[in-house]
C-alpha cells in the first residue's frame, strides 16, 4: 500500500463496513506506523483496488478502538493486531484472502500472538488459520462499537 492507494482502501472500507465507519486518518496513521503491514490487491492499473489488508505490532489484552488514531505503536509489541482484512465482494471465493492472511501471519511470526476482531460472522473463516474465540478475556464491553456479532480472535505463535 502506498499513500498514493488510501483514497481507494477508504472507498472501499466505506463499502464494505458501512456500520464499522473509519475515518481516512486511520489508515493514514496506520500506513505511517507500520506499512509493511499494509498491503493492497490491485492489478497494478491505476484506479480502484480488489483488496486491502491492514496488520501492526499491538499490546497483549484489548484490541485498538474502532476508527481510532493511535500515533505511536507499543515498544515493544506483545502481539500482532490484524486490523482489517476486506476483498471487494466482487473480487471474493478467488483465494485472494488466504494469501493476504498468511502474508499478515508471516509478519505475525516474531510476536507472541496474533489478534483481530472477527465482524460479520467470520469465526469460522479465521478459525481456519488457528484462530480461537478469546473473547472472554476482555472487560466487559469492549467489543461494543464493533457490532453484536464482534469475537475477539487470538492465535498463539506456532
Amino acid at each position: 500500500m502506498s499513500a498514493n492507494d488510501l483514497a481507494n482502501v477508504v472507498a472501499l472500507a466505506e463499502r464494505v463496513h458501512p456500520d464499522l465507519p473509519e475515518d481516512a486518518a486511520v489508515f493514514h496513521d496506520r500506513l505511517r506506523l507500520f506499512p509493511r503491514g499494509c498491503l493492497v490487491l490491485a492489478d497494478g492499473a491505476q484506479g480502484p483496488i480488489a483488496g486491502y489488508a491492514v496488520g501492526h505490532p499491538w499490546l497483549d489484552g484489548p484490541p485498538p478502538k474502532l476508527d481510532s488514531v493511535l500515533g505511536v505503536l507499543p515498544e515493544p509489541g506483545a502481539c500482532f493486531y490484524i486490523h482489517d482484512v476486506v476483498v471487494a465482494p466482487e473480487a471474493r471465493k478467488t483465494g485472494h484472502s488466504r494469501v493476504v492472511v498468511e502474508q499478515l501471519l508471516e509478519l505475525a511470526a516474531s510476536y507472541r500472538c496474533a489478534t483481530l476482531v472477527s465482524v460479520y460472522g467470520t469465526v469460522p473463516f479465521w478459525s481456519r488459520f488457528g484462530f480461537r474465540d478469546a473473547s472472554e478475556t476482555l472487560p466487559p464491553g469492549a467489543l461494543g462499537a464493533y457490532g453484536a456479532d464482534a469475537r475477539f480472535m487470538m492465535r498463539a505463535r506456532r
